[in-house]
């Protein structure tokens, strides 16, 4: 295992000095990044192909669109967000005046995922860059060839002292975990989450969790059906279901469950084709042990439609399971994977009741016209953000805070809330003295 305290010890050095701090030295440096990220498009493109078996459009939306967008929407509001802003000062403090100024924490380890392996591991880099931090990236190493990319990019680019990539397996993630960041920035599981956790806090080191849970969809009986089957598609089979804020059960209200169904069936094959399992374009499942556990859910329920699947390739159809119950093996942890449960439901306290029982999701989503019904379940359910009417595209705009709550998660990034995440907010009472 080796020892990172060299590296750790380059990149505070080199903050100390105050370079980073500056915004036009700031500025530069995500300029530098989107320049690198448009020059390597069609490696990044090939990249998560061989990975993932993702396509082309989806890698030029969900990898690098987002990031480039994300990086232009810093840029453009950057100056404003780093300079110190004078605030209300009480009645009560005569003679002074009260000031916020943000200040970067230091030296940042930002561990990404394999499922977005390019999107998850620079949209953080861009808020960490922009707060005036120095960063630490380990990218995932289940996916090798985005992660050797990254380091090529970053590291070729970049000074160490300043950014640096670091590959390798659990091992690595575990021996940098051993230094002393100023702050974690984690995307990944619950139960890796809780390892993070524990090892910042040996430190008193703060975190941002990103992790993920069951997110529920409700249909109700108003829904527009074709559409709520076109988006829940949409949101659930993208990268082939392995995303975190997919759709990751549906509870669907009996009198239009069937119409739900069909228009399901009819949204997969228009946009994966009938011969969904030799599609050259749908994504492939990471790795045989992720396949084997999601295969294993095949014989949870009855199937819909879907339920093909071939091991040597790591693809599984998108499947619709129906007659699922609660105590069924899918229901039991996030699925992160192409298969879809439906569940009956009759009246929306049971709904609210079976959802709060359970861990907080990351995300939900509700199809109704109702508003009593879209407040009723924004009210009384907890999770990290969602949709009305939608799926998924609450995490793609640059003014809403992206995060989980609970076991879902803490903290959140996006846009200004990533500048937010990565700085200190230094609290500034300034007493002028009257002679």
């Amino acid at each position: 295992m080796e020892n990172y305290q060299e590296l750790i010890n380059k990149q505070q050095t080199f903050f100390r000095t105050g370079i980073t701090k500056d915004t036009n030295f700031r500025i530069e440096a995500l300029t530098k990044l989107k320049d690198l990220i448009q020059t390597h498009e069609h490696d990044i493109i090939n990249a998560v192909k061989e990975d993932l078996n993702k396509s082309e459009i989806e890698a030029k939306r969900a990898e690098i669109g987002l990031v480039l967008g994300e990086i232009d929407f810093t840029l453009e509001n950057l100056t404003g967000w780093a300079s110190p802003g004078e605030v209300q000062t009480p009645d009560t403090h005569s003679g002074a005046k009260s000031f916020i100024y943000p200040e970067p924490y230091g030296s940042i380890l930002v561990i990404a995922p394999w499922n977005y392996p390019f999107q998850l591991a620079v949209a953080p880099l861009v808020g960490a860059i922009a707060a005036g931090n120095t960063a630490v990236l380990k990218p995932s190493e289940l996916t090798p060839n985005t992660s050797r990319l990254l380091a090529g990019m970053i590291n070729d680019h970049f000074q160490e002292e300043y950014l640096h990539v670091v590959e390798g397996e659990v091992e690595t993630s575990t021996a940098l975990l051993k230094e002393n960041f100023d702050y974690i920035f984690f995307t990944g599981s619950t139960g890796v989450g809780k390892i993070v956790a524990e090892a910042a806090a040996k430190h008193l080191t703060p975190v941002t969790l990103e992790l993920g849970g069951k997110s529920p969809t409700i249909v109700h009986s108003d829904a527009d059906i074709d559409d709520a089957a076109k988006r829940i598609a949409r949101g659930k089979f993208a990268n082939a279901g392995q995303t975190c804020v997919a759709p990751d059960y549906v509870l669907v209200h009996p009198e239009v469950k069937n119409e739900l169904l069909e228009k399901l069936k009819v949204a997969i094959h228009a946009s994966y084709g009938d011969d969904i399992i030799h599609n050259p374009d749908f994504g492939h499942i990471v790795s045989t042990r992720h396949f084997d556990r999601l295969k294993s859910f095949l014989d949870n329920g009855s199937i819909v439609t879907g339920g093909a699947s071939d091991r040597e390739n790591l693809v599984i159809e998108p499947t619709i399971l129906d007659s699922i119950s609660w105590e069924d093996p899918i229901m039991q942890d996030e699925i992160f994977g192409p298969i879809l449960p439906i569940i009956e439901y009759e009246d929306t306290s049971e709904v609210i009741d079976q959802i709060v029982k359970r861990p907080k999701p990351l995300a939900l989503y509700l199809f109704s016209e109702n508003e009593t019904l879209q407040d009723e379940i924004l009210t009384n359910i907890s999770f990290g953000g969602g949709a009305i009417n939608d799926t998924i595209n609450h995490m793609t705009s640059h003014y809403l805070p992206f995060g989980g709550v609970g076991a879902s998660g803490m903290g959140a990034y996006h846009g200004k809330a990533s500048f937010d995440t990565f700085s200190h907010f230094k609290s500034i009472l300034k007493r002028e003295n009257l002679k």
